[in-house]
């Protein structure tokens, strides 16, 4: 893409000498920008614009163009794009809306546009997009107002409208970037294309994405993985709530997908993910100059007691943990500082510090191999001098160039210099707490991805696949896509996943027999797929523990059932063994239409939906992120033998898991999954899926 981001030549087509147009804003940028090639107004009504000579087409330009920016009106840029391809032009910026956007012949125009793209081997931005701005070449391709503080975050977003508003804010802030990209409605090229651009450029250092939709999200995992362990990605999410998404399709032609699958598939990819503006810049600003620190490497100092306070407060509910100094510098601090200062980290060097026993404290802490970070926190008083601060910290930084410092200067304009000098010399500022906190996550979040092993996944062998597709077929000659719960639970058993013993009986003599067979107390079940969820229409009587019970709740079943379902289709009532009291858990899966197959793990029984104490991952899995799936629930805490209660048999949940891992990647067609609940009992005691549903693809 360097003929994108430094181009030798430019031409914009529908330079205007209207200053109210478009065309005149995007030539003036880039003339202010500072850039050096060659540029080209494009006007077949103009001899001149803004003292550059005005063209009137892209073929009666004499030299080579690399880029070629396109702000006419829609019905004319089919026509500019072909010019552009014989011109030999290799990039095109297409401004216009009026595409994919507005639906209807807009989607016709796009595909057709992406055609010519196509057959001249040209590449393109957008259309429907703000442009295109590199600090360091210098150029700013767009009709921002404003161009872009030079830095090292690289943005890419797909709505327009926001970079113009985060340009305004940033100068404000003094957050500098590499490169702007606003890819529209992303016709061509993708995120993806720039995210993997970037991770190969020198003055980029950390990459930013505001996201809409992800149109492959199997594709982004695959690629993006390869990109985060060289650099960072932080991206926000449009469009995760149900409003939002309507409000996504109406903006970019975009179909946004559940905010579940995307932290799934973030979180495989080692993506970070933002939940607001501000959360995605506080990253940005750390990740782009900082060493990502351990966990429990982080140590606070502060002029302010409540400030400590504070933070410290803050980064323990991130989940985050003080380090632990060494006994030398705890000597150390104890001569550097007075009685009345905290010295055990949090570190307060009390509101009487001066510079000088600030940046002493400071360095004591960078020189302790405990610590791999500094948040330095400061209130504004009238014996310490901020902006001395500020430049005792970037030299201590040029001195632990291998330890983050992050400011935290909680005030307001008795710090505008020194903030400019902290941000100038690549020392994050953030002015309060919580932002300080958040940021220091992000780079925690980033070491613990670094450090993360590449998983190896596994295949299970000891199944029965042939059993799963005598079954599947049968479903499928049926022309069902629902699963009865005898035909799922006999999949699970085929698959290793432990099940109570059943049988499907047809009659309440059927049922007696079954149920002195298998041995009480039994429980009893309609079997239908019509029905999901049997509790609603009174399908399900537990604690049956003779043949009277048996015969009466069978009758009973099937007259509730009829009376709440009658033109429900019933293929008998299920009989199985009663299981013994457990920790009950939820299993689930479902499959995204970006990202595939989602595996769901959490708290079961009735109160699945009550807590909502569930976590995600993408198919397929590790075991170590089967580990990592299971310890993100609250559930796991209980499963671990939470005060005093028995520990359970992890191990064998952790193996079920892996089966059901399997039984996916070997049976895709299966669409939806639930086991709730999966009974866990005491370690070596194993567990058991007591109700199964599933759910085949429409699909052959």
């Amino acid at each position: 893409m360097d003929k994108l981001f430094q181009p030798s030549s430019v031409a914009v087509v529908g330079a205007s000498r209207n200053p109210s147009k478009i065309g005149f804003s995007i030539l003036k940028n880039i003339i202010d920008s500072g850039y050096s090639g060659n540029l080209y107004p494009v006007n077949p009504n103009a001899e001149e614009i803004l003292g550059l000579k005005a063209y009137p087409s892209l073929k009666s330009i004499p030299g080579d163009v690399d880029t070629a920016v396109i702000v006419v009106p829609s019905k004319y840029v089919l026509d500019v794009a072909r010019e552009a391809g014989e011109k030999g032009v290799k990039y095109l910026v297409v401004i216009t809306a009026g595409f994919k956007e507005v639906g209807g012949e807009g989607i016709k125009r796009e595909k057709e546009l992406l055609r010519v793209v196509r057959e001249y081997d040209m590449n393109m931005v957008g259309p429907n997009c703000l442009g295109v701005i590199d600090t360091h070449t210098p150029i700013n391709m767009t009709f921002a107002q404003r161009m872009a503080r030079k830095g090292h975050i690289a943005f890419i977003s797909q709505s327009g409208a926001l970079v113009t508003a985060v340009l305004d804010w940033a100068a404000q802030a003094k957050i500098g970037f590499s490169k702007i990209v606003s890819i529209g409605n992303k016709a061509d090229l993708t995120e993806l294309d720039f995210i993997e651009y970037f991770t190969r450029d020198p003055d980029t250092n950390a990459v930013l994405l505001y996201v809409e939709s992800i149109d492959n999200g199997v594709e982004f995992v695959e690629r993006a993985s390869k990109v985060t362990k060289k650099k960072p990605v932080i991206i926000l999410k449009g469009g995760v709530t149900e409003a939002g998404a309507k409000a996504a399709v109406s903006h970019t032609g975009a179909l946004a997908g559940r905010v579940a699958a995307y932290e799934a598939g973030f979180r495989k990819a080692g993506v970070i993910m933002a939940s607001s503006l501000s959360e995605l810049f506080d990253y940005a600003v750390a990740l782009a100059s900082q060493p990502p620190p351990r966990r429990n490497g982080i140590a606070v100092l502060s002029n302010a007691g409540g400030l400590c306070i504070l933070t410290a407060d803050i980064l323990v509910k991130k989940g985050l943990s003080l380090a632990t100094f060494r006994s030398d510098t705890i000597e150390k601090l104890k001569k550097i500082l007075p009685p009345t200062a905290a010295i055990y980290n949090p570190v307060d060097v009390v509101g009487d510090s001066d510079a000088v026993r600030y940046l002493n404290t400071l360095e004591t802490l960078l020189s302790d191999d405990s610590v791999d970070a500094v948040l330095t926190l400061l209130a504004p008083t009238a014996l310490i001098d901020p902006l001395d601060i500020s430049k005792g910290i970037v030299e201590l930084k040029k001195k632990y160039p291998n330890k983050a410092i992050l400011a935290g200067f909680v005030g307001g304009p008795s710090y505008y210099d020194a903030v400019e000098y902290l941000m100038d010399n690549k020392i994050p500022f953030y002015n309060m707490p919580a932002r300080l906190a958040t940021a220091v996550l992000g780079l925690v979040m980033y070491k613990e991805y670094l450090d993360r092993p590449r998983y190896k996944y596994v295949s299970v062998e000891d199944v029965d696949r042939e059993r799963v597709k005598q079954i599947i077929n049968i479903v499928r000659k049926e022309g069902r896509t629902v699963l009865l719960e005898s035909e799922a639970k006999s999949i699970a058993a085929a698959y290793g996943i432990p099940v109570p013993k059943f049988y499907l009986a047809k009659s309440p003599i059927d049922a007696i027999s079954a149920a002195e067979y298998i041995g009480y107390p039994v429980v009893m079940k309609i079997v239908s797929p019509d029905i999901l969820h049997k509790t609603d229409v009174g399908g399900i009587k537990a604690g049956i523990s003779s043949s009277e019970e048996v015969e009466d709740a069978y009758e009973e079943i099937i007259m509730n059932v009829t009376k709440y379902v009658p033109r429900a289709k019933i293929y008998g009532i299920l009989v199985e063994k009663m299981a013994d009291k457990g920790v009950e858990t939820i299993v689930g899966v479902t499959k995204d239409l970006q990202f595939g197959h989602l595996i769901m793990f959490g708290s079961g029984g009735i109160y699945t939906e009550l807590f909502k104490d569930v976590a995600f991952s993408l198919i397929p899995m590790a075991r170590e992120e089967v580990q990592d799936l299971m310890g993100r629930t609250k559930i796991f805490n209980i499963l671990r033998g939470y005060r005093g209660m028995p520990v359970s048999d992890i191990k064998r949940l952790e193996d079920i898991l892996l089966r059901i891992n399997q039984l996916i990647i070997d049976f895709p067609e299966i669409v939806e999954l639930d086991i709730n609940p999966l009974r866990v009992y005491e370690a070596g005691r194993g567990a058991i899926a007591l109700d199964i549903k599933m759910v085949l693809s429409k699909e052959v």
